[in-house]
């Protein structure tokens, strides 16, 4: 019951979805009834030329051919504007799907963009890319299988009973006979497939995930010999597929192979009755050729309503998967009453903040800091010490489970987030860069930048050389994640991309992890101008970036352990020392900290 209510939630969500677009329907609606009625009219016209020109005795040879050739001429007309107008209501209903698809891709790619992060994280890659394309494609449908096609079905079929009723109620009631068992039978089979589909397409979305995942890590996949593994996963989910798709489509065809049966059986039915009705003179031979016709037109709305319920299943899987992303809430939607962020941050405060990705396990402990503007806090610990978890719930990608966060003495969950993610710039380990141009992917810090601030970044990141190295310059694509770069000449573009989106807060984490040493000290002027006058995080381990920090946190399980300054915890001789004691020997650099 809760499924059924939850699919009838969906259907009036999709009906409030073509609410904007009602004339449009209503304009199909007439079109539709207007071809219905061309061919509701067109058996009448074979059965006056049958009976009263052709078989009439009481016409001469002339006059039979005029009313012949008027009959005929008015006939053709009407089959070429019923087709006409067919063709009319096909692109005007193409149109609106067209519409109605665009207005729900927006709406769905909005709302993904928005949702929590863990929530994309459980979709994964290909579960967003296929409700993003194919769910939306089948969605659409449901204007034609669920609203235009039933609804035209049932006036037609009525109009069509109605005219066989008028010509000859003895056939008509033998030619109804058959329909309603086989219609019932039809949509209890139809009914078991739409469960079939559903899963159909959760298979689907997990297979283009995986495709996704095996090309983006196609390196690791042959470092380590996976591609007989990733081929054979491959298979096997395809494989799962299509015998899904051969089991759905076998109990389909057992519909299409009962409405064979039935259009066979009414056509044997119409012409031995029709042909024993006409030797006992109650029904012309006109009378049997337009029942045929008329049979037809009363079947195949049948059938339609019979094969859109059928094909309605797919559509209602797939709306299901689309309108339940519509419902899921926007990720941290602001407050009533959200202040704007202010124009300057003068302090941030994290007060016992406490984070917890899976309720019980938490992975931030009461971390406390006062951060004044322009204090640059460093971040170090063991990996999964939380230190990136700390810059997420800073950067707001996650609200605290415990404790707050203020700048300026207000807690960003007052804040508007829009407003205060202009605030924020990250430059991350693992960089990230799209498909296009080097001068697109500076100029995402900052939409609307000119090509000389565009420059003046790169410049200041020590990226300008080696990108004017390159074939086209600033214009040249780089590649899907920058995949035509090194790491190294990544991560200045990042770091380019910061510069230039002029934060008040800085996230840098590992930011200068990829550099080469020659590449870091020829930076460091760089960064330094870029931290001045700016609230910074980083998390690192190269020991002279951690040197300069105002402010280092040395986390241990997701707590604050140590605290100070480089100076102060070397002399306190604690784990921190121990760390960069360790670093310095494995580096052979014991001289940099002699005066430690």
């Amino acid at each position: 019951m809760a499924a059924r209510n939850r699919r009838r939630g969906y259907l009036r969500e999709y009906l409030r979805w073509l609410a904007p677009h009602r004339y449009a329907v209503a304009g199909l609606f007439l079109l539709a009834l207007l071809v219905a009625a061309f061919q509701m009219v067109e058996p009448l016209f074979m059965r006056f030329i049958v009976d009263r020109v052709l078989l009439d005795p009481d016409l001469d040879p002339a006059r039979r051919l005029r009313l012949l050739h008027l009959a005929g001429a008015t006939f053709v007309t009407l089959v070429v504007l019923s087709n006409v107008v067919a063709v009319i209501r096909d692109y005007r209903q193409r149109l609106l799907n067209a519409r109605v698809m665009l207005s729900l891709r927006r709406a769905l790619f909005g709302r993904l963009l928005h949702l929590p992060l863990p929530k994309l994280w459980d979709m994964k890659t290909g579960g967003i890319l296929s409700r993003i394309t194919g769910d939306v494609d089948t969605t659409t449908g449901l204007l034609q299988l669920a609203i235009v096609s039933p609804a035209l079905s049932v006036i037609r079929l009525l109009i069509a009973i109605g005219v066989l009723l008028a010509l000859n109620w003895r056939l008509a009631l033998t030619a109804l006979a058959i329909v309603p068992g086989i219609a019932v039978i039809s949509v209890l089979f139809s009914r078991r497939i739409r469960p079939i589909y559903r899963s159909l397409r959760k298979d689907v979305e997990h297979i283009d995930g995986r495709v996704g995942e095996t090309f983006s890590g196609i390196r690791v996949v042959r470092a380590f010999r996976g591609e007989l593994r990733e081929l054979f996963d491959f298979l096997v989910g395809r494989h799962t597929v299509i015998r899904k798709e051969l089991f759905a489509q076998r109990r389909e065809m057992v519909i299409w192979a009962s409405w064979g049966l039935l259009l066979g059986a009414v056509n044997v039915v119409i012409l031995w009755y029709g042909g024993y009705l006409n030797l006992v003179g109650r029904a012309s031979v006109g009378d049997i050729m337009a029942f045929q016709w008329y049979t037809f037109l009363l079947l195949n709305p049948v059938w339609q309503i019979v094969n859109s319920f059928s094909e309605l299943q797919r559509s209602l899987a797939a709306t299901e998967r689309v309108f339940e992303i519509l419902a899921m809430p926007d990720d941290k939607p602001d407050r009533p009453g959200a202040l704007p962020a202010p124009a300057a941050v003068r302090e941030i405060v994290l007060d016992r903040v406490g984070f917890e990705y899976r309720e019980g396990v938490p992975v931030v402990r009461d971390v406390s800091a006062t951060v004044p503007a322009g204090t640059v806090v460093a971040l170090v610990g063991r990996s999964g010490a939380g230190k990136t978890t700390v810059t997420d719930l800073v950067a707001r990608f996650h609200d605290p489970t415990e404790g707050r966060i203020l700048v300026n003495g207000t807690d960003i969950r007052d804040l508007q987030l829009a407003s205060y993610r202009d605030l924020v710039a990250i430059v991350q380990q693992d960089v990230f860069l799209f498909d296009g141009s080097v001068r697109d992917n500076i100029a995402y810090g900052r939409h609307g930048a000119t090509k000389d601030e565009v420059v003046a970044a790169a410049v200041r990141a020590n990226a300008d050389e080696f990108i004017r190295s390159l074939p086209e310059g600033y214009d040249t694509f780089i590649g899907e994640r920058g995949v035509k770069l090194s790491g190294g000449q990544c991560q200045r573009l990042a770091i380019a991309r910061a510069f230039l989106a002029d934060p008040q807060i800085l996230i840098l984490d590992e930011a200068t992890s990829n550099l080469d040493t020659e590449s870091e000290q020829a930076i460091q002027a760089a960064m330094a101008s870029l931290l001045a006058g700016r609230t910074t995080f980083i998390i690192a381990h190269r020991l002279s970036t951690v040197r300069r920090a105002d402010l280092i946190l040395l986390l241990d399980g997701g707590r604050v352990i140590e605290r100070g300054t480089h100076e102060a915890l070397m002399a306190l001789g604690g784990q921190y020392a121990r760390m960069v004691r360790r670093q310095a020997d494995s580096a052979g650099l014991d001289a940099a900290f002699s005066d430690a």
